[in-house]
């Protein structure tokens, strides 16, 4: 089986088939807009490559997925989290829903150790910024002070989220706005959040793989669904979101 390549206009093939290997890779091109993303992860497509690479686009089989209520919260990161919620009111710490997406994106391509480059270029972050300002991609930030210290991005149609990147500057950092996140998202009734690719800390967390038509078919009954209420503001531990002042 040849990969596709896609031609401005040109609808994604079927998922089935994708290529086993490398894991998922479905087609290949140059175009990356806002429709073409929207229409990706309707599909359970989603877009990785390198600088300098033709747009790639991936639906692994199976794929990684973190159920709501599957969230594992150790008992240190539960004792970060009430004192997390204790000094709420103080404004010390916070978490926060879209008071920055595009500082997100970019802390999350920042250089890593270990890691040569990142996915996250510049036509990527303006892509998802467009998104953002669609009100289909959103950010959860934590705060400490004035400083975003830790956070996650991703896409959210319907009642399905789909996790994009994180990153942090403090030990649980990540985890602390994951955890909030997950509260939000069981507040309203949306039991997954799609985390693309298996690794070792995703399981940790509590994340497991799932079938690819099992994946398609949790889509289809969660994408059609209403939107969830995202606005920027503080989140709290129950998942509700306090409104910044206008």
């Amino acid at each position: 089986m040849s990969l596709t390549w896609l031609e401005s206009g040109t609808p994604f093939p079927p998922v089935e088939q994708a290529l086993r290997e490398p894991d998922g890779l479905l087609a290949a091109g140059l175009e990356l807009t806002p429709e073409r993303l929207h229409a990706a992860y309707r599909q359970g497509i989603f877009p990785w490559f390198n600088d300098g690479e033709p747009v790639l686009w991936w639906s692994p089989d199976p794929r990684m997925v973190l159920a709501s209520d599957d969230f594992k919260c150790s008992r240190s990161l539960s004792k970060k989290l009430r004192q997390i919620e204790r000094q709420a009111q103080s404004g010390h710490i916070r978490v926060c829903v879209d008071r920055a997406f595009e500082q997100v994106m970019a802390e999350c391509a920042a250089p890593r150790a270990g890691q040569p480059g990142t996915w996250i270029t510049a036509p990527v972050r303006q892509a998802y910024a467009q998104l953002h300002r669609q009100g289909l991609a959103h950010s959860v930030e934590l705060w400490i002070d004035d400083t975003l210290s830790a956070g996650l991005y991703g896409v959210s149609l319907g009642r399905m989220f789909y996790g994009e990147s994180m990153f942090t500057r403090l030990p649980d950092g990540s985890k602390i706005a994951l955890a909030h996140l997950v509260s939000f998202l069981r507040r309203h009734g949306a039991p997954a959040i799609d985390c693309q690719q298996q690794t070792r800390h995703l399981g940790s967390l509590g994340a497991r793989a799932m079938p690819r038509q099992d994946f398609k078919a949790l889509l289809a009954r969660l994408i059609p669904q209403p939107s969830l209420p995202w606005q920027a503001g503080q989140l709290r531990l129950d998942g509700s979101i306090i409104p910044f002042p206008a």
